[in-house]
């Protein structure tokens, strides 16, 4: 029987459709074939794209070939730094000027190279790339929040096969980030504890949605999962804020963060993915609430969601918030944790 489950992280409630019972084969599509166009993410190619904000190399100057990572802003920003950040009102309406950030983090010279095909150094390095432009964006004040993501694959809204990824900061927080913060704040306050430190403790304990724990990560299936094979990696030591990491901390999450992307491959045919950090923003003092992230570096926890691009938001979905997922987490973790994975 189908089961409704609650989410207490997202505050949402999730179908469980376990009656279609659908299995990894039942998602397998063909994997995206890369373009064969002149690629401006190429070696060679660097004249093609903005001016790099950042890079890891073993050799050359900057805009030239030699490097391994290479951050660039987006040619076509969906914000611009240029600008001061205004409000106004329009009848009922709130506008603000597009002011933010929009960089593409080129996480491989090699046009042919998933991420999920990289040695735990390389992404290591993409983590540093990480790390250093979440650093530098939130010394502008005018940023509220950074949003690092991932897409793989055209399902997922890739437009280029070459892999990156994105990081974009915007000038308010968004109201997904600011409903989940708000229920971390609320449950330290009434528990003094962090609300993900506890889940982290459960699922230990249940086993049955872990897919893969090492002695600083942990990473499961959650109990709610909105689509099938969603997963989420946890640090298993209270954190905050990904931007502190220590170098000994990146390259422990690249090893699992290769494990995570290699089951994903192997169980279910390179789909196309979505993943998202979620991670503390800066802690900057806010007009008129000098309390508003009093206790941010207690109640929040960083972590990373991935979303495999398997199934479609529908009407019933729109009309009620409600997601169906017709995998179980448990069902998912267990064919996850059981992959051959190199």
């Amino acid at each position: 029987m189908s089961e409704l489950r609650w989410d207490p992280l997202k505050a949402h409630w999730v179908i469980i459709a376990t009656e279609r019972g659908r299995r990894p084969r039942d998602f397998h599509r063909e994997p995206m074939v890369p373009d064969s166009t002149v690629c401006p993410f190429c070696y060679g190619f660097e004249g093609k794209t903005p001016p790099e904000l950042f890079s890891v190399r073993s050799y050359g100057e900057p805009n030239s070939p030699g490097w391994q990572v290479r951050v660039i802003p987006n040619k076509y920003p969906a914000l611009r730094v240029e600008g001061e950040v205004r409000s106004r009102g329009y009848g009922l309406y709130d506008v603000r000027e597009g002011v933010g950030a929009h960089e593409v983090i080129i996480e491989t010279p090699d046009h042919h190279q998933s991420m999920a095909d990289f040695s735990p150094a390389e992404i290591t390095n993409v983590l540093y790339a990480y790390r250093a432009r979440m650093l530098d964006l939130r010394n502008d004040f005018r940023f509220r929040h950074m949003v690092l993501f991932k897409n793989h694959g055209s399902q997922a809204g890739a437009t280029l096969s070459h892999s990156h990824s994105q990081l974009i900061a915007v000038p308010l927080t968004p109201p997904v980030v600011a409903k989940e913060l708000r229920i971390c704040r609320d449950f330290y306050s009434s528990h003094e504890r962090c609300i993900f430190c506890d889940l982290i403790e459960f699922e230990i304990k249940e086993g049955v949605r872990v897919v893969r724990e090492t002695a600083d990560y942990l990473l499961v299936t959650p109990y709610a999962a909105c689509f099938p094979f969603e997963l989420r990696l946890y640090p298993k030591h209270h954190a905050h804020d990904f931007a502190l990491l220590g170098d000994r901390q990146l390259a422990e999450l690249a090893i699992i963060m290769k494990d995570m992307l290699q089951r994903i491959k192997v169980v279910l045919n390179d789909p196309a993915y979505n993943f998202i950090l979620h991670t503390a923003p800066p802690a900057q003092s806010r007009p008129g609430k000098p309390d508003y992230w009093g206790s941010i570096r207690y109640d929040y926890h960083w972590h990373i969601e991935l979303v495999p691009r398997l199934t479609h938001i529908a009407g019933f979905e729109w009309g009620t918030g409600f997601y169906i997922n017709p995998t179980s987490p448990e069902d998912a973790a267990a064919f996850l944790r059981e992959a051959e994975v190199s």
